[in-house]
């Protein structure tokens, strides 16, 4: 998927940025239709996923654009675009490559509440520290 800047920019133009300038962007597998990750979107992320075909999202911890796989190589390959009703969502249907999740799995959803515990239910797809070094 990869449009025009001047038609993205009507999109991105039309999305309602209710959070800080920021839409939520819910990422999930164009496959197997599971949810990899949340995120926020300023309208240059929507821009630039829109023109490019891979995720880029705004870091509301570094508050700055950026690239989903820039350092680890782990790009989303956006499919399909979707807005929700009130214009202040969006789902973005992805290839993964590798993983979604900075702690090295698959979808940062690897966590699931199972007797009043929460269990890591999805094995590991990469080693945090081979891909972003020590500091993982």
């Amino acid at each position: 998927m990869e449009l025009s800047s001047d038609k993205a920019r009507i999109i991105a133009g039309s999305l309602n940025y209710r959070f800080e300038g920021l839409v939520i962007a819910v990422a999930q597998d164009a496959k197997s239709s599971a949810v990899l990750m949340v995120a926020f979107m300023n309208p240059q992320a929507v821009e630039k996923t829109l023109t490019t075909g891979l995720a880029h999202y705004f870091s509301t911890e570094r508050r700055r654009l950026w690239l989903k796989g820039e350092e680890s190589g782990h790009y989303q390959h956006v499919e399909d675009f979707y807005v929700d009703c009130d214009k202040d969502t969006v789902l973005l249907r992805v290839r993964q490559a590798v993983g979604a999740c900075h702690l090295g799995y698959g979808s940062c959803f690897f966590r699931k509440l199972r007797w009043g515990r929460l269990e890591s239910i999805l094995p590991k797809v990469f080693s945090p520290k081979k891909v972003y070094g020590e500091t993982a």
